[in-house]
Order: structure tokens, then sequence, then C-alpha cells
């Protein structure tokens, strides 16, 4: 009996001298599993999924091409890939690229990504971000095409010039004369959500104007609205609990719905975040200062009634050329089965109603423009086709303004040729002419004071003529 049971006594012994000499494994694996959860969840309320993955692409391998004034921006390869990705980037390079726009090999990122906004996020949550990236994503050995912007933009020197101008460095100081919700709010919405980054208005050299926090701007063709406390222009008609279901599901019934990249960020980042959370960021939203445009005389979710002018087009023949369609009947065409026929949406409000509908009453028609070149997929079931495809600029411009007018802000109109610059991804920054006219301009001085510089010295070595008269010595 002893013998036998010496086996199994000796095990344990071993395992028991295990147990007092290894160090104390679960607190301190408990704690980095924390720390992982809320760098994922950091990772989420930044929406880096969104921009870092291309469509049909593996998460966070970059690839995703977008448009900006200046060109084509090609977001990077930020899984832990140790030869394409960020897997060699010590946390110190990585709190450089995040909160300072500098990549581990020292090259300036530009600020398509929002390096200025997630400059307020905190040490912990940096440190939190790292140890998600290098640990909990899965390593994508691929390597995206790089971005290559117009001279004088490709040179990325150039961006540490302007962080000097435009970057704040400072982390989120939290306002003591506010609640906790809004402090919370205010360090999501000015640090990890980034909303700024689309929604205030950009200056000259592409800056975010700091005067007009949250007051709207165009954005690859879309426009990314007013979220000012504003009771007009901005938000300032809707309450905590609207703004609150509208950024976990895109839906606000009787004032609007999320296209573009707003449904984008929804889906990918908002959705997966806590009540909480969201509602501090509606709370802090609801308090930003309001800024009034003064094209706008009521909130662009107040205007329209239900109505149908589809009898008038009974019997009536299409023209021979197409573009010469009526506005009703391009609805009748493309819009009254899913929109019904007096724009009233379906029953279930799945589709939505086109009166009390931002997206037609706002003073710019960009949004409704591209929603129908574009269409829409949404989680989990929301599909609203695209129809750049089978419509020409000139149909779209009937269809837009037809929608506008009949359900909408009746002064909200828009050209063939406006659409075209829509369709191609919004109007350049006149930056680009700007930056290479004053290139050509100080190079021209530059040779003209190299040219003055030669002839005066030129001059100077020039030997002086003798008098004959003058005899040396007088």
């Amino acid at each position: 009996m002893k013998r036998s049971g010496y086996p199994k006594m000796r095990i344990q012994a071993l395992l028991i001298l295990v147990a007092l000499l290894a160090p104390p494994l679960s607190p301190a694996r408990a704690a980095d599993d924390a720390e992982v959860k809320r760098g994922g969840y950091l990772a989420i309320a930044s929406d880096c999924t969104a921009c870092h993955t291309a469509p049909g692409g593996q998460p966070m391998a970059g690839g995703l091409r977008m448009a900006s004034p200046l060109g084509t921006i090609v977001s990077t390869n930020i899984s832990p890939s140790q030869e394409h990705g960020i897997g060699r980037y010590s946390f110190a390079q990585f709190d450089r690229a995040v909160r300072h726009g500098i990549r581990g090999d020292g090259a300036r990122l530009y600020p398509a990504m929002p390096y200025t906004a997630y400059a307020k996020l905190t040490d912990q949550d940096m440190l939190a971000l790292y140890a998600y990236f290098m640990t909990a994503v899965r390593p994508v050995e691929t390597s995206p095409e790089h971005t290559r912007l117009p001279f004088p933009f490709n040179m990325r020197l150039s961006m540490a010039g302007w962080n000097i101008l435009f970057l704040d460095s400072g982390t989120f100081v939290s306002d003591p004369k506010h609640t906790s919700e809004w402090n919370r709010g205010a360090y999501l919405v000015q640090g990890a959500a980034h909303c700024g980054s689309c929604h205030t208005p950009r200056g000259f050299l592409m800056q975010e104007k700091s005067g007009q926090p949250m007051a709207g701007s165009a954005l690859g063709g879309w426009f990314a609205p007013n979220i000012t406390s504003d009771a007009i222009s901005g938000i300032g008609g809707w309450s905590v609990e609207e703004l609150t279901t509208y950024l976990r599901t895109g839906h606000a019934p009787g004032k609007a719905q999320a296209a573009g990249p707003m449904a984008e960020a929804i889906d990918a980042s908002l959705r997966h975040m806590n009540e909480a959370d969201l509602r501090a960021i509606a709370v802090y939203l609801k308090s930003v200062a309001p800024v009034r445009n003064s094209a706008d005389s009521r909130p662009a979710f107040a205007w329209g009634t239900a109505g149908d002018d589809l009898p008038s087009i009974r019997g009536v023949g299409l023209p021979g050329n197409l573009d010469e369609m009526t506005g009703p009947q391009l609805y009748d065409a493309h819009c009254a089965s899913c929109h019904q026929s007096q724009g009233q949406g379906s029953f279930d409000g799945a589709l939505p109603s086109l009166f009390h509908n931002a997206a037609l009453g706002r003073s710019r028609a960009d949004n409704l423009v591209m929603v129908i070149l574009n269409g829409l997929r949404r989680h989990p079931d929301v599909n609203m086709p695209a129809f750049g495809h089978a419509l020409s600029d000139i149909q779209l411009a009937t269809l837009s303004n037809y929608l506008t007018s009949k359900w909408g802000n009746p002064q909200t109109q828009i050209t063939a040729k406006e659409i075209g610059t829509l369709r191609a991804g919004g109007a350049p920054s006149p930056l680009l002419l700007l930056a290479r006219g004053g290139m050509l301009l100080i190079a021209i001085l530059l040779i003209v004071a190299l040219v003055w510089w030669q002839y005066r010295r030129l001059s100077k070595r020039q030997p002086q003529a003798i008098d004959p008269a003058h005899t040396p010595g007088e």
C-alpha cells in the first residue's frame, strides 16, 4: 500500500513545490485581461476598424481608400504583424503614432488619422490600447498600397510645421464645474470618438476651426451636419434620449436616419458601446455652444407633409430622352415602391418617411444625393439600392429637387454640375493649386535674387577704366 501510494504522493509534493515557487499568476493575469478588454473597448470607441479595414479585407489590415480634398489616402496595416504592421512598435512608438502623428520610422502621419483627437487620451488608456493591439488583434501579413498625395503634400515633413500650428498635445482635463457624466461625454467626444474630426469645419490649411466646434463640415461628398446645441441648425430640438437612441441604432423616428460615414461609425463603433457612454456623449453634445447657419429657418426635421403627385402621371408616356423625365416620374420609377406614394415610408418604420426627415430638410442636398448615388447597407437588414449607375446627373438633379420641394426644404436645390462633383468625391481643395503657386513664386523670387546677386558680384570685380591724362605719382 505504501509503495503503491508513493508515486502519487511524490507528484502531489512536486505540484505543491511548483505552486510555492511560481509567481502568483492568477491576479496578474486577471489584471492583464482587464487591461486588454478595456483596450478593446477603447479601440471600438475610437472606430479603428472602420478606417483600417478595406471592404472584404481582414480587420486592421488597412487598404481602405479614403477620399480627401488633397487626394486619396490609403489606411495602413495596424495589426501586430512584425513585417507589415505595428508588431515591432514599442509603447513609446505606438504612443507617438496615436497621439502625436509620428510613425515608428519617424515619418509624419496625415491628420486623416485623427491623432489630433487621440492626443486627449490618457496615459492609462494608451497603455490599454497598446496591450489590446499587441495581444488580442490577429496579425495580418499583407501590406496595402502606399498613400501618394500630389506634390508638395507628398513631403510628409511638412506635417511637422502643421503640428506646431494646430496640434494640441495636452491630454483631457476634467472640468469640475460639470458632472462626471458630462466629463465622460466630453472625453469621448473630444478624444476617442473624435466627433470633431468630421463635424467641425476645416480652415484654409485643413485644420479644424477651433471657434466653430461641431458646426458641420463637408466630408468626401457627404456633409457631417451641425451637431451643436442650436435649436434650428443643430440638435437643440433633440432630447438626450433621442440622441442616445440614434447613436445606438442610427435611427430617430421623425427626425433622421444615419447614412454614409455616420452609418459606418454607428455599425462599427457606437452601437457596440455601453448605454452609459452613449448617454454621456449625448449629454455633452447638448451642451456644445450653439452655431446658427443663416440659411436655416427651421430644424431640418421639421419640414414637409404627406403628399401624392403620382395620379398626375398615370397614363402619361415617358419622354424619348430619359433625361427629360419629371420628378414624379423618376420618383414613381425608383422610389415609390419603398417610400410609398405619399412619401410616408413603410408601415413598420423600417423604411423612413421622406417628410420630417433631416436628409431632405437641410439647406444643402449633399447627403440626399449621396445616399441616392451610393445606396445604404446597414446592420442588420437596412438595404437601399444604389442608383448612381442607373441615373444620370441630370436625372439625379431632377429627382433630388423634386424630393426637397415636395417633402423637404423647398429652398434647397442642386444642379447637375454639383451632382457630378459629389459623384467624383466632393470638391477638391484649392490648397493644392495655391501651394504649388506659392512654391513657384518662391522659386522665381529665389532665381531673381540669385541673378541680382551674381550681377552685383561681377560688377564689383570688373576693373576700373584708366584715365590716359592721369600720370601716376601726380
